[in-house]
């Protein structure tokens, strides 16, 4: 018989809101399986909410006030518990920093930036520094850490798998000095020579330009719909619509398939971080 686990409610408005929905839910003499009854969720889903480890859906929240008649009010907490969960994260983004940790694969592609989940201090501090020009020195490094902190992925050795495939000009445009620069793209080489990701280069006349416009994040799930998420300089977007996430998907393997396989690849980065390293690389 699995040990029932508690759930400390002075942890953080998650778990403060996760506890309250079970005390509510048993009071009401409900199993897991009989609140999410006639949603489109699933149990392990509820769950992991009443544990404050995923944000309450606000279809989901008005299921469970309709079910428990607790007169809304699972739904008026859902902002506060988005809030609470965002950190120094744009609100737009939140839910993908909490997505991702869950995730069973991640195909990304970027063509203007190295990915947030690839960058070191000094790569995160210039991209920071340069967005967000009026915060103080203490919001820029909050935001630095909470990009950094999502790297914490890389620590399972197997889990998410990682796709990524960067253009070019990431390797051959520098937004560091040379030395920064090399350290870049070492940490990169590093984790594909651990095997830990696979990276590819989409060359400067890949024969796809007109889907390189915007970037790409995609995530699939073990008992979830996969996600996709896009942006632009300071708006997001998150797609769960299965068959539009299909036509992205579609587009990232045309991406995939015209990028330099992975070994040509971790070749071509190696040889910039050397040439950076000793002031020969021409950009």
């Amino acid at each position: 018989m699995a040990t029932r686990k508690e759930i400390d409610g002075s942890a953080g408005v998650p778990q403060f809101y996760g506890k309250e929905l079970r005390f509510k839910r048993e009071e009401a003499g409900l199993t897991l399986e009989k609140l999410v009854e006639g949603s489109f969720f699933g149990i392990t889903y509820l769950s992991e909410i009443e544990h404050g480890h995923r944000r309450m859906p606000v279809e989901l929240a008005r299921h469970v006030d309709l079910v428990l008649g607790t007169d809304g009010f699972f739904q008026r907490r859902c902002e506060d518990v988005r809030k609470a969960k965002q950190g120094a994260h744009a609100a737009y983004f939140a839910g993908v920093t909490e997505a991702e940790t869950r995730a069973r694969s991640i195909s990304e592609w970027s063509g203007t930036l190295i990915p947030g989940l690839l960058q070191t201090r000094a790569y995160a501090h210039a991209l920071v520094d340069t967005a967000h020009s009026l915060d103080t020195p203490e919001e820029v490094e909050a935001k630095i850490d909470g990009r950094l902190g999502r790297a914490r992925l890389f620590g399972n050795p197997k889990r998410p798998e990682y796709w990524v495939i960067l253009h070019e000009s990431l390797v051959d445009h520098p937004i560091l000095p040379p030395a920064e620069m090399a350290e870049q793209l070492d940490h990169i080489a590093t984790l594909m020579q651990r095997r830990r990701i696979v990276a590819q280069i989409l060359p400067w006349n890949g024969p796809t330009r007109a889907l390189t416009e915007l970037p790409l994040f995609l995530m699939d799930f073990d008992d979830e719909p996969p996600l996709l998420y896009t942006e632009g300089p300071y708006h997001g977007q998150t797609i769960d619509d299965p068959a539009l996430v299909m036509r992205y998907r579609k587009a990232y393997d045309r991406l995939r398939a015209a990028a330099l396989p992975p070994e040509a690849s971790l070749t071509l980065i190696e040889r910039a971080a050397e040439e950076y390293r000793h002031g020969q690389h021409r950009s």
